[in-house]
């Protein structure tokens, strides 16, 4: 019986000299708990199972964490995408990208990774497919209910924002607790007041509350939100808010992204 010498031991390989190599048998259950194709059994080759999963629609782990870093650059990954797909371009490699949106292409396919295998080596990502899949992964294929608490400039240009709508967040209520305002007509809603919002959400489903309202009245506001059972809240109160650990917050301060920008003004190289 022929052998392989391991630091001068003598370990069989398992077949006779000139005799055909025995079947692979393989582990096939062991991937992903994926169900095997209709046809297939454990002695298909392997390379066809690896084509077969990689194609299909990824969902992240539950107990896996995306940075925020890297949720942003999805975003603008769409924003390009969608870009060249209404031009009709078929295919964008990972430098394409990575240099319309100011990264790696490295950074570019560590991202996608997260979620599946996307494209080819050497062809680069199908454009309108990877647009769809980073859109479904962005939870873009879903209608979402938005409420704005917070009658007032800021909240009267958030509700006029068409971008909303056509990015699938569907304002569908206005609030505030300010007698004056509550009554009023507010483009195609009426201003309720604030008291309402439980029962309203409580008749009808409301997904992200936007609130534009001071700092001093906002934790506040954002205890009666999570008691309504809204899940997740975009503020433009320049305060640190207290939520529990299921709420979803994201915290627009528009004073720190300018003092982000005088930084950079102040440190450039001239």
């Amino acid at each position: 019986m022929a052998g392989i010498a391991v630091r001068g031991r003598h370990r069989p390989s398992g077949r006779t000299r000139g005799a055909p190599p025995s079947r692979v048998k393989w582990p096939y259950t062991q991937c992903a708990a994926a169900s095997v194709p209709h046809g297939w059994n454990r002695r298909a080759p392997p390379r066809k199972f690896v084509k077969y999963f990689t194609s299909l629609p990824m969902t992240l782990p539950a107990n896996k964490r995306i940075a925020e870093s890297t949720v942003r650059r999805l975003s603008m990954y769409l924003r390009y995408m969608e870009g060249l797909d209404g031009v009709g371009q078929q295919t964008a490699s990972s430098d394409e990208l990575a240099q319309l949106c100011g990264t790696t292409p490295a950074q570019v396919r560590k991202d996608l990774s997260f979620f599946g295998s996307f494209g080819k080596r050497g062809l680069g990502y199908p454009v309108h497919e990877l647009t769809e899949r980073l859109r479904d992964i962005l939870g873009l294929g879903h209608a979402w209910q938005v409420v704005i608490v917070g009658a007032g400039k800021i909240g009267s240009a958030l509700a006029e924002y068409r971008g909303f709508r056509q990015r699938g967040f569907q304002v569908v209520g206005v609030y505030d607790k300010n007698p004056e305002k509550v009554g009023r007509a507010w483009g195609d809603a009426t201003v309720r007041d604030m008291d309402a919002l439980a029962g309203d959400v409580a008749e009808h489903r409301v997904d992200i509350a936007v609130i534009a309202i001071p700092a001093d009245d906002a934790q506040e506001v954002v205890d009666q939100i999570v008691a309504a059972g809204i899940r997740a809240i975009l503020s433009f109160a320049p305060t640190s808010l207290h939520v529990p650990p299921h709420i979803a917050v994201k915290t627009v301060n528009m004073a720190m992204e300018l003092e982000g920008l005088s930084f950079a003004l102040t440190n450039r190289a001239e």
